[in-house]
């Protein structure tokens, strides 16, 4: 037998041991290979992981500094609006000061609210009355000044004529209907009251002298406000408001002896309810095509007002026995219900120059810009109804009258004053909303509407905190 070549013997060797290196090659290759794919597809998971907990990071920061920014942005639009804010707060001090002192002359009136049952039913509405529509006439006279439109002039045709003119027949008219409605809601509410000739002589009396007086003073304030380039939006309402109260309510008392004196009262109530029923034709018919708009505009919507500042009298009424033995919550009545009125009228004046600019749109949810001007009610809040209770229960201590403390004072003021802050900036919104998306101008509808609302909400959250509080019972 041959011996093998050293070839093959080399061949047949060097076999086993290549094949296996070649394995253990191909091995560390593949796991290199693997090493590699992979590698990525973690540091992509890894990466992903880190992103999403960033996010969530940034979510959370977002979500606490969110309440932060908003803050910011609501200050700055304050400090934006600084003369607003200036202006505002001077005509409200006013108007609370003029409440303030119409709230003295009702406590004063208590023997005449005794003496006159159901008298008290009437004074919301009357008082209500006068600023539904000179507050009213402000807030078109704003409008009209921001849209050049305003001019001082006695024509016929002017805008200042015609609202004059729209704004004196509904004072006539509406002082009619309160009288008719405080006689029918006494009575359907099972209230003791005067006579419909008592309550037409002295809601037809009072409403047609005060409204001579804030007509003249609000067509004044006008011209000013024109002339010396003034907010008239944020400044009509407040200083109206104290017009109107101021002048209103000792219309009331002193019109208040003319009741009760029978055939004088029914002839005097009969030649006053033929007046009142000319007015009305004449202004539905004048031919004055503003003054008559704004007319069967606001006639409607006025009696609804008057109708829930009756219905607000009324809840006075029940809880009558709390504000006799406490004297200076009767003076807090019409600064409080004048001022949450004022507020509410600020929004909605505002609010309704700002959709006739096409500054914001009519939605369902506000802007922003509507947002931030309706939160510069909380300021003027803050500051007129700390000014309420604290005046109040000042006057009510000089005057004699019982009150229940500084404090319990202010506390009363502030919480149900800020309830009907609340209620009267989101009524505001809605109604001047409402309004324009229905071809109705804002300007006739919003402050009324506003206002009225107002006086029953407010009226019901005073009364409220006054039960919540214990305030008055012994």
């Amino acid at each position: 037998m041959n011996p093998p070549t050293p070839d093959r013997v080399d061949r047949t060797e060097t076999t086993p041991p290549l094949r296996r290196t070649r394995r253990r090659r191909r091995a560390l290759s593949l796991r290199t290979r693997t090493t590699r794919t992979r590698t990525p597809d973690r540091a992509g998971r890894t990466a992903r992981v880190a992103q999403r907990a960033a996010g969530a990071r940034r979510a959370t920061s977002r979500a606490a500094l969110g309440p932060a920014r908003a803050l910011a942005a609501i200050f700055r639009y304050w400090r934006a609006e600084r003369a607003t804010l200036r202006q505002g707060f001077v005509g409200l001090w006013i108007s609370s000061g003029g409440d303030l002192i119409a709230g003295f002359a009702l406590g004063v009136m208590t023997h005449r609210l005794d003496k006159l049952p159901g008298l008290l039913i009437l004074v919301p509405a009357a008082i209500g009355m006068r600023g539904n529509i000179f507050g009213a006439v402000g807030s078109r006279l704003g409008t009209s000044i921001h849209s050049g439109l305003f001019r001082v002039t006695r024509e016929r045709t002017g805008v200042l004529y015609q609202n004059a003119y729209a704004s004196l027949m509904l004072s006539i008219s509406t002082s009619a209907f309160l009288a008719v409605a405080a006689r029918v809601v006494s009575s359907a509410t099972g209230l003791t009251s005067i006579s419909v000739w008592d309550f037409f002589v002295i809601s037809v009396v009072a409403g047609v002298f005060s409204s001579v007086v804030v007509l003249a003073l609000t067509v004044v304030l006008a011209r000013m406000g024109y002339e010396r380039d003034w907010d008239l939006d944020s400044i009509a309402a407040p200083v109206i408001t104290f017009i109107g109260d101021t002048v209103t309510l000792p219309a009331l008392f002193a019109a208040s002896f003319l009741a009760q004196r029978h055939i004088v009262t029914l002839s005097l109530g009969a030649a006053l309810a033929l007046g009142c029923l000319v007015a009305f034709i004449a202004a539905v018919r004048t031919d004055l095509p503003s003054a008559r708009r704004i007319f069967r505009e606001s006639i409607v919507v006025l009696a609804l007002a008057g109708t829930m500042d009756i219905f607000a009298g009324t809840v006075v009424q029940h809880r009558i026995t709390r504000f006799n033995a406490l004297p200076a919550l009767l003076v807090l009545i019409p600064p409080f219900l004048e001022d949450a009125g004022a507020l509410g009228s600020i929004a909605a004046a505002r609010l309704a120059s700002k959709l006739h600019l096409g500054a914001i749109r009519p939605r369902l949810i506000p802007e922003r810009l509507a947002l931030l001007d309706i939160t510069l009610l909380a300021p003027f809040a803050l500051s007129v109804f700390t000014l309420v209770g604290i005046s109040a229960d000042l006057i009510a201590r000089a005057s004699g009258l019982a009150t229940p403390g500084l404090m319990k004072m202010v506390e009363l003021s502030l919480l149900a004053g800020y309830i009907a802050t609340v209620g009267a900036a989101i009524l505001a919104y809605a109604t001047a909303v409402a309004t324009f998306r229905f071809g109705l101008d804002p300007d006739n509808h919003g402050v009324p509407i506003v206002t009225s609302s107002i006086d029953l909400f407010g009226m019901f959250a005073l009364v409220g905190t006054v039960v919540l509080l214990g305030v008055g019972v012994k």
